[in-house]
């Protein structure tokens, strides 16, 4: 019997997913990120994503699978007991947006002059355009 469950995200694009992984990965226990990979479960169930990550939990990944046009967790989180779901997705959604922003106002010629983050884990971001 499978125990994989699917959480539906806001996250869309690869690269700022990636990073946003690489950013909360110490804090979460989280390894290595491999590319269109198998997610590992329970008795040694398994479902293809797109992204897999390796937790510390032996035998159990997290994966992002693309559905549509987003992306969706997908875990067995009865092997997964030092992550608590609800926490992961809203430090990986705050590192994702940030990284998203940064790459679109990078494209749009705007460059960083400084950046701050608040108490409140608000990110405060001062940007320069040059025209």
């Amino acid at each position: 019997m499978s125990h994989f469950t699917t959480i539906k995200t806001k996250f869309v694009a690869l690269e700022p997913l990636k990073q946003a992984l690489a950013d909360v990965s110490a804090t979460f226990g989280l390894g290595q990120i491999r590319e269109n990979g198998v997610v590992s479960g329970f008795s040694g169930n398994t479902t293809r994503a797109e992204l897999v990550v390796s937790t510390r939990n032996r035998g159990y990944d997290i994966g992002f699978r693309k559905e549509g046009d987003t992306y969706s967790l997908v875990a067995d989180w009865y092997g997964i007991r030092d992550i608590q779901k609800d926490e992961l997705i809203a430090q990986l959604s705050q590192r994702y947006a940030y990284h998203a922003v940064r790459a679109k106002l990078q494209q749009s010629g705007f460059s960083l002059v400084e950046e701050t983050e608040q108490q409140d884990r608000t990110i405060h971001l001062v940007l320069r355009r040059m025209t």
